[in-house]
Formats: C-alpha cells, sequence, structure tokens
C-alpha cells in the first residue's frame, strides 16, 4: 500500500487546502487539488507497472528507452470522482476510461448502507489493469460493488484503487472481500468512520465541495 504523506512533498500542501475550511470555499481550487493529487498518485503507481524497452525516433538518430507495457483502464465512480480522475487521465493519457454511477442509500446504522448503482459503462477489461478511481474510500462498499458490477466486462488480471483520503475500515473491507490481486494508493488515511460511515476528520462530501450541493 502507498500512503502519499507519509512522506514530505507539495502533495501536502494539496491534502491540506483540501481538508481546509475556508480554502473549500473555492470550488475551482478543490477539484484544482483533487487533479493534483490525482496525478500525483497516479505517477506513483505508475513505476509499479510493467515496461518494455523501445525505440524511439529523434531528429537525429533512435532514442532507447522503456515504455508501459499496456494502457490500464481507468474507472471512475461518479460523480465525485470527475476532478480526481481527471489527474489520473492527465497522466495515462492514452488509457480507455469507464464510468459508474454509485450513490449510498444511507440509514442510522453502518450495516444498513447499501450501494445503488444506476450507470455503467466501460470498455472490455478482460486481463487487463484497471485504475479504480473514488477520491473517498469509506466503507469500501462502493468499489466493490463497483467491481461486481463490472464482471460483465471481463475479469481483470490486476486493480489499482486510487483515492485521496480513505479510512481504515474501507480498507480491511477490501482487503477481506476482493480476491483479484489488488494494490491501494492513498492520499491519506484517516483516523476512522463515524456512526453515519463519514471519514473522520476526512474533509466533507467531496461531490458537493467540487460541484454544489444535491437535493
Amino acid at each position: 500500500m502507498f500512503i502519499l504523506n507519509h512522506n514530505n512533498s507539495i502533495a501536502n500542501q494539496y491534502l491540506a487546502e483540501l481538508r481546509d475550511i475556508n480554502i473549500q470555499k473555492d470550488r475551482m481550487r478543490f477539484r484544482k487539488n483533487l487533479e493534483r493529487v490525482g496525478e500525483i498518485l497516479a505517477y506513483e503507481l505508475s513505476k509499479k507497472l510493467p515496461f518494455s524497452p523501445a525505440s524511439v525516433p529523434s531528429p537525429f538518430g533512435e532514442v532507447e528507452t522503456k515504455l508501459l507495457a499496456e494502457k490500464p483502464v481507468i474507472i471512475a465512480v461518479l460523480r465525485a470522482a470527475l476532478p480526481f480522475y481527471q489527474g489520473v487521465l492527465n497522466l495515462f493519457d492514452h488509457s480507455d476510461s469507464g464510468f459508474i454511477g454509485a450513490y449510498r442509500n444511507e440509514s442510522d446504522s453502518d450495516s444498513a448502507i447499501e450501494i445503488t448503482l444506476n450507470y455503467l459503462a466501460a470498455p472490455d477489461l478482460t486481463n487487463k489493469t484497471i485504475i479504480m478511481v473514488d477520491p473517498m474510500l469509506a466503507t469500501g462498499k462502493s468499489i466493490l460493488k463497483s467491481l461486481q458490477a463490472l464482471n460483465g466486462n471481463g475479469i481483470p488480471k490486476q486493480i489499482e484503487i486510487v483515492s485521496a483520503i480513505a479510512a481504515p475500515e474501507g480498507i480491511q473491507h477490501i482487503q477481506e472481500n476482493l480476491d483479484l490481486p489488488h494494490r491501494f494508493w492513498i492520499g491519506a488515511v484517516d483516523e476512522k468512520l463515524n456512526h453515519q460511515s463519514y471519514i473522520i476528520p476526512g474533509l466533507g462530501d467531496a461531490g458537493d465541495l467540487a460541484f454544489g450541493s444535491k437535493i
């Protein structure tokens, strides 16, 4: 598991601004900071993907280098993921993408939380590496249900889970229930979930902060 804020870098500034209740009022900056964190996590993730030797023609000769052996497929969990997804796509700009509309039906207890999927569009995922992009990994239920729905598009060989903020309970839930090979790329792992299954201290509702309140 890679946790971005375990090391000192400019990414800590972006994560801090995402949480700051005063800076959050600037929606454009909130979206930009999500995009920046997505870019940095995508860069770190890229180091673990397979590369192959390649020869590139330059104006004065051939350059030997190594390029991605295959392009991962990026899957965004709507709507909060859009700016975060854009950051990942900025790095993997030749990749195909898929989109899932997911929301949770809330009640008074965590055990009663159910995830509803109402939209899915994705390419063939058979034997592919997929990057699941969801800025807030709370219970982990939305990612697991999204992956189950994606099985209809083929079984991937590797799943890379990318989140800006995660709760330890959500990470554990995925680890215990996801059989396919997977890794986590997280901006920060926070303390816990509260009784409503929101991340503490978290940063609030990422979708509302990025795009406005919903009814």
